[in-house]
């Protein structure tokens, strides 16, 4: 979810985020070809159900990027953020890392300054 906002904040892509198990109730029918799909697939007890949702992304012809350390989803993607093996409770740090550092590239790539984003506050200043 952070990558998703991110994403959206800096680069200005729209951009959703949805738990593997989630993928066909409602954002599968949305893929079509170079449609592009990020995937953070830890190596755990879901791999095997992530890789199938890569699989099944990439037949309807979505180019996918994942954020991993598992070598079988490495192997499937079309591009790749490899991070270090880590323990399932801590995972998500490295995780988020790889998808905010992917998130400002993307923006200056866009040609978009990520440090002067537009239309958000730095502070609540209204309830």
């Amino acid at each position: 979810m952070e990558g998703a906002l991110k994403l959206k904040e800096i680069s200005y892509l729209h951009a959703e985020a949805y738990a593997g198990g989630e993928l066909k109730h409602g954002p599968l029918s949305l893929i079509e070809e170079g449609v592009p799909v990020v995937i953070v697939a830890p190596k755990d007890d879901s791999s095997s159900k992530i890789l199938g949702n890569l699989k099944e992304v990439k037949a309807r012809g979505a180019y996918v990027i994942s954020v991993t350390n598992d070598e079988d989803v490495l192997r499937e993607s079309d591009s790749s953020i490899k991070i270090p093996d880590a323990d399932v409770d801590i995972y998500p740090f490295p995780a988020v890392v790889a998808m905010q550092l992917l998130a400002y590239h993307v923006s200056v790539l866009r040609g978009i300054d990520p440090d002067k984003p537009r239309n958000l506050a730095k502070s609540v200043t209204v309830e």
